[in-house]
């Protein structure tokens, strides 16, 4: 159900993006719609879910055939996710995490050995893999990663020791291995060399703290972990020693871009009950979309919903050129594209869920609406793949203003 990858200019999406489009919104409104609600009143992971995802091909979009996967396009693997997360935003990001954060360093990076011990499970949905980068001391400044791996010269083993925060897909019972970052020596300025190292699930020394109590997100998985004299083999560092800034800046241009479509996802989900519950709630004798202030306010959200489509789907249409090998495009490019759709996208998902609350009033302060739910999810798309403020950073290095 994927489609091949196009270096036109165009970012269009094709007929086969569409065809896909409805599979997955049939299979949201059959598998994951009228579960949502109960899923996040509980702050219940569905990890019954995932083998389905994994059925369906979802987690197997943008990986070769030989790992079982289907080897399309990353457009689609966002057309998948703005679908999910237009219903529910936990599986949304189960689906966004465990590809872009949990695949794809190692479908980037692995070994021939590593990417067939993990990779088959992991497409199939009996696995999910997780990337640990975040730390308690150290969110957008990277650099300040506290995690040490020293290699015991005896045993050929890595020794782990530190913690993260905030990590998706760490703590459930098919987590099968979590990539982190970690200083494993110093560079020849005394900066730290940062490296990736493979962590499989269950290693003696790794402690999975208790989930986390979310503003928003409630279905979705998320642990710190703590590292006390972890030990992994050295075979499983992943890519070159050292290579570990170059490799997570680049998981997180793509890790934005997947954010973007799940942002795009709750932006249009507010907007469709605005648009359904402005034109049947009925005040002084007619709907209350007949009021300029609140049929101006759902327009300007449509112009915004559109922008954010665009600049998602350009983002991922110069990623699979980048992926297919077009020359004209480079990484710096993807990264701008990037920022620029994520600082957008989330900002319009925060508005449009302001916007879709105070329209249903009263009502939209009732968990028995779901724009209560669109509310608290949609904070962490401004905070998750980096901050606005990193965003606007990033966006205004590209511009080559001298902005520290």
């Amino acid at each position: 159900m994927t489609t091949s990858v196009s270096v036109e200019s165009s970012f269009e999406l094709s007929r086969d993006h569409e065809d896909f489009r409805r599979v997955v919104r049939d299979f949201a409104a059959e598998h994951v719609a009228p579960h949502s609600a109960a899923w996040d009143a509980a702050a219940r992971f569905p990890v019954e879910l995932v083998p389905r995802m994994g059925e369906l091909g979802l987690f197997g979009l943008i990986v070769p055939e030989e790992y079982g996967g289907s080897g399309g396009d990353f457009t689609s693997l966002c057309v998948a996710i703005e679908e999910l997360g237009r219903v529910d935003q936990s599986v949304g990001i189960t689906l966004s995490a465990g590809v872009g954060l949990g695949i794809t360093p190692l479908l980037t990076y692995g070994t021939a050995e590593q990417k067939a011990r993990w990779l088959p499970d992991l497409v199939a949905g009996r696995a999910l893999a997780a990337f640990g980068l975040t730390e308690p001391e150290a969110g957008s400044d990277a650099g300040a990663t506290r995690t040490r791996a020293v290699l015991d010269e005896a045993s050929r083993e890595w020794v782990i020791d530190g913690a993260k925060a905030f990590i998706t897909n760490s703590g459930t019972s098919i987590t099968s291995v979590i990539t982190i970052t970690a200083v494993t020596g110093r560079r020849p300025d005394d900066s730290p060399e940062l490296s990736t190292i493979l962590v499989p699930a269950g290693s003696a020394g790794l402690v999975v703290d208790p989930p986390y109590r979310k503003l928003g997100w409630h279905a979705s998985d998320t642990h710190g972990l703590t590292f006390a004299g972890c030990r992994v083999p050295e075979a499983n560092l992943l890519g070159q020693r050292g290579a570990g800034l170059r490799q997570f800046l680049a998981t997180l241009d793509d890790g934005r871009i997947a954010i973007s479509a799940l942002a795009l996802g709750l932006a249009r989900a507010c907007l469709e009950a605005c648009v359904e519950y402005a034109g049947s709630r009925v005040a002084f004798g007619r709907p209350i979309g007949a009021n300029q202030s609140i049929a101006f306010a759902i327009a300007d959200l449509a112009v915004a919903v559109d922008s954010a489509r665009l600049l998602t789907y350009r983002a991922a249409a110069l990623k699979d050129r980048l992926r297919a090998g077009d020359g004209s495009v480079d990484r710096a490019q993807v990264a701008a594209a990037a920022a620029r759709a994520k600082l957008h996208t989330s900002t319009t998902a925060m508005d449009a869920a302001r916007l879709a609350t105070q329209v249903h009033g009263g009502s939209g302060f009732i968990e028995e609406y779901p724009v209560a739910r669109y509310y608290r999810d949609a904070k962490i798309l401004e905070i998750g793949e980096g901050t606005s403020e990193i965003q606007r950073l990033v966006i205004a290095r590209g511009l080559g203003l001298p902005v520290d």
